[in-house]
């Protein structure tokens, strides 16, 4: 291609000459590429060529109109962006504009949109168009924007002096008269002053920000502690971690326009659900921008794993590796932060068997935490295979059902619930127990109804199922289905349900819309509703269907107090909101309230058996680097390992459904005594109540006087916010190197790893963040909330967890407990023991605050108090 003056002409004339073997670009495809460069054609004139012994050749002749003054030294960077745009590395919008108007590159006008397109995800307010129209007007701020990003970031620059640049800036602002465009300016120019990383200078056909979220403006809470921005021709994705040790799944989105509100919801409750383990919670996703015709599954498929694998690439880029006791950078990289080693992957909606493909990814970088960086791959724990998500959600539910006088092994119940047999969660769900009577549930595509089924006929289809491969409830045998019962397509405009199924929904006879079905099935007289599929289907009255950020369910939505099941299991993500959750445990069940913990509590599973194989990889990496094992040997101890790791998951399941439990058992005793923890927390900046769903000051005031207590939701959500507070206090100081710890940190791991590694288990990289993570879940099961309100209420958090460690081992309460539980007595019976060896705990960890032993060693101090 060629470009110049028009000889004679004003200055804005152009031509531009572009040569194209075979078949030209379409000129209806053409025009807008010229037009995003600010280039009207005039006309153009086709010239076939055919060169001897080579392939013909059009040339295309295009009279231009330049939108401003086209200097000729602008020249190359404008045929370098129509090349781009023609192999579509580059989209065309009006950013292309600057390569006119400021002397941008393609490539820094990506920057711009790439800038633009995340502050659309935050909920800037100003479109596109205004944002590239106030970039056209002051393309002076354009290239203050871009020079300031080449001093902060350009691995070969020398000189990184701002000043010059921060005073021009000042200058350009204060000459800008419309306050819109100086708020976009301004807003820009935040943003890039919390870029910490980027691969800019890589030469990547994807662009990504790391970015500091405290510094970048306004936002959705909560605020992330850091996130990555992805953005490329093809998708756009992003990762938001709440600490620096973070983990959580990585989700293929449909949700092109708000992604990032998707995924900033998942990592609120990853962070909550990751209180059991040593990370916090984090979350990643991305969209298709150029998805393939839909029917075509394997393309759309091999685009998906295209996309995944820029953002696993993306990721990489933005993290530090490790070299021994050498952190190392990423080449390319500037880094404005300090150093940043971990990250992980996980699986999660559309994911679920792309782990091996992000462990590739990890270990052809060369990346420290090699097939350690995706669990859940080839050579992990398979999360469907042992069920564990599920199976942690039923550990929840079976405690809701033994405090109503049920055991759901042998005490037959019905239930409800969004899923089909072919999915982890659901299908895992529903062959726990024998006893499950399942009367309807629907999914994506099928409303399944068995108005009065055979308990075991009914396990037997359903295990059948759930063996045959991408099942749906199409595939069900109708003969096992009970009379007026059947499989439904949710396509069909109308359903006409048999006089059974519809007595069983409450529904009128005749033919109604599939969406009715589905909204009488959340309302069902059952003893449980679980969730174990993708969605939000229910919220509170008072919130809007917006509120609920999922406006695919908008049509089936229903109010928490509508819900007439006895138990909710939240086996699923952001089944229900917390306003929803709160509504539910307050008026549904036909008034009496129901029983519901959150999501976050009840599949916390499957993340505790990521954390634990990422740590237990972490450990045997060491050994294997010592010659110890070989990664066969390390293959097959830790498929040895499944079920043990799985019984230590559980575990962490059923304490903390116990600890709510016993917290909603004291009542109304706690409120106050919530209140000043709720108080602090907030004060300390660990809660914010509006994100977490927790009452303010004023509504507990109420409460108190009316003799009311916090809500298992409420307190299910207060829980894990405690302890967040507890583990950012402990990792502050020195607690966790004190020797007595050295046992518990042993116990973390199955018994293989305590008989033959322990040496490594003692020098395992995160020992201190493991030893916290142990600390905390200890004391604040044990105590709940409000005891550990009490205890802190003059005294540092760091010296309650001690004191409190140390009254349980002085005591050995950790085997009383145990005895309690496993006793042979009613739930209520059981509870009722377990709360008085709890408030002796307390008494006993009181006591022992001011106690000089404390000061010192614990093992010492516990031999001598003994």
């Amino acid at each position: 291609a060629r470009l110049e003056h028009q000889p004679g002409a004003p200055a804005d004339h152009l031509m531009l000459w572009v040569a194209q073997p075979g078949t030209p670009t379409p000129l209806a495809d053409t025009l807008p590429l010229l037009e995003s460069l600010d280039l009207r054609a005039m006309d153009e004139v086709p010239h076939d060529l055919r060169p001897a012994g080579a392939p013909p050749v059009v040339l295309r002749v295009f009279s231009l109109r330049a939108g401003a003054e086209a200097a000729a030294e602008r020249f190359p960077a404008l045929l370098e962006a129509m090349d781009a745009l023609m192999d579509g590395r580059a989209e065309a919008d009006g950013f292309n504009r600057l390569v006119l108007r400021a002397g941008l590159s393609w490539q820094e006008c990506w920057l711009l949109r790439a800038m633009y397109r995340w502050l659309k995800q935050v909920g800037f307010a100003f479109s596109q168009t205004s944002v590239e129209a106030a970039l056209a007007a002051h393309p002076a701020a354009a290239r203050i924007l871009i020079s300031l990003f080449h001093a902060r970031f350009a691995p070969d620059r020398a000189d990184r002096d701002e000043a010059v640049l921060d005073d021009a800036w000042a200058a350009l602002l204060d000459g800008v008269a419309n306050p819109d465009e100086d708020r976009i300016l301004a807003r820009l120019m935040t943003l890039l002053r919390a870029v910490l990383r980027t691969n800019f200078y890589r030469d990547d056909d994807y662009l990504v920000l790391k970015i500091d979220s405290t510094a970048a403006g306004d936002m959705p809470l909560p605020r992330p502690w850091r996130e990555i921005f992805v953005h490329s021709a093809r998708m756009e994705g992003c990762h938001l971690r709440a600490g620096p040790v973070a983990r959580g799944g990585i989700r293929w989105s449909d949700r092109r326009e708000d992604f990032r509100t998707e995924i900033l919801g998942l990592m609120k409750a990853q962070r909550l659900k990751n209180v059991v383990i040593v990370p916090t919670g984090a979350k990643g996703g991305f969209v298709l921008k150029q998805a393939p015709a839909s029917g075509d599954r394997a393309a759309l498929g091999a685009e998906g794993v295209a996309c995944y694998r820029v953002l696993i690439n993306a990721m990489l880029d933005m993290a530090d590796t490790l070299d021994g006791g050498r952190v190392v950078t990423p080449d390319g990289i500037v880094r404005r932060d300090g150093d940043d080693p971990y990250m992980v992957a996980a699986a999660d909606k559309g994911t679920a068997t792309f782990s091996d493909i992000a462990n590739e990814i990890a270990t052809g970088r060369g990346f420290w935490l090699g097939d350690a960086f995706a669990s859940g791959g080839s050579q992990g724990y398979d999360h469907k295979a042992m069920g564990i998500t599920a199976r942690g959600a039923w550990v929840m539910i079976a405690r809701h059902f033994a405090e109503l006088g049920l055991d759901i092994q042998t005490d037959p119940f019905t239930c409800v619930g969004v899923g089909d047999m072919s999915g982890d969660v659901f299908g895992n769900g529903l062959l726990v127990s024998r006893q499950t009577r399942l009367l309807a549930a629907f999914d994506h595509r099928h409303i399944f109804i068995d108005p009065d089924p055979d308990a075991e006929a009914s396990y037997d289809e359903r295990a059948r199922l759930f063996a045959r491969p991408a099942s749906s409830w199409a595939d069900y045998d109708l003969a096992k289905i009970s009379a007026g019962g059947g499989v439904f397509s949710r396509a069909e405009k109308r359903i006409t349900l048999p006089a059974e199924a519809a007595a069983l929904l409450g529904l009128p006879p005749g033919p109604v819309e599939p969406a009715v079905v589905m909204q009488a099935i959340l309302r069902a007289p059952a003893d449980l509703l679980y969730f174990g599929g993708i969605g939000t289907y229910v919220k509170a009255t008072a919130e809007t269907q917006a509120d609920a950020g999922d406006r695919a369910n908008d049509a089936i939505r229903v109010n928490g107090a509508e819900l007439r099941a006895r138990v909710v299991g939240e086996g699923a993500n952001l089944a229900i909101t917390q306003a929803g959750r709160i509504e539910y445990a307050r008026l549904g069940a036909n008034g009496a309230g129901g029983q519901i913990n959150t999501d976050a509590l009840d599949n916390s599973a499957g993340v505790s058996t990521s954390d634990h194989e990422v740590n237990i990889k972490i450990l045997l990496a060491d050994a294997e680097r010592d010659g110890v094992l070989t990664r066969r040997q390390r293959d097959d101890l830790l498929a040895s390992m499944t079920d043990e790791v799985a019984a230590l998951v559980l575990r962490d399941n059923h304490l903390q459904s116990l600890a709510v439990s016993l917290e909603v058992r004291d009542g109304a005793r706690d409120l106050s005594s919530h209140a000043a923890l709720m108080a602090r927390l907030e004060g300390e900046g660990t809660l914010d109540r509006a994100v977490s769903g927790l009452p303010v000051a004023a509504a507990l005031t109420t409460r108190a006087a009316a003799g009311e207590a916090l809500l298992r939701p409420e307190v299910a959500a207060l829980l894990p916010v405690a302890k967040l507070w507890l583990t950012e206090a402990i990792g502050d100081g020195d607690l966790t190197a004190d020797p007595a710890f050295g046992a518990a940190l042993l116990a973390y791991f199955p018994a293989a790893l305590r008989d033959r590694f322990a040496g490594f288990a003692e020098r395992h990289r995160l020992r201190r963040e493991l030893i916290a993570t142990i600390i905390v879940n200890a004391v604040a099961n044990r105590l709940g909330p409000a005891a550990l309100g009490r205890l802190a209420a003059e005294n540092d958090p760091v010296r309650v967890s001690r004191a409190a460690w140390f009254a349980g081992a002085l005591f050995d309460l950790e085997s009383l407990y145990d005895a309690i539980d496993r006793a042979p007595a009613a739930a209520a019976v059981r509870l009722d023991a377990t709360l008085a060896v709890r408030h002796l705990h307390e008494l006993a960890a009181r006591d022992l605050l001011d106690a000089a032993e404390l000061d010192g060693p614990l093992d010492a101090a516990i031999g001598l108090l003994r």
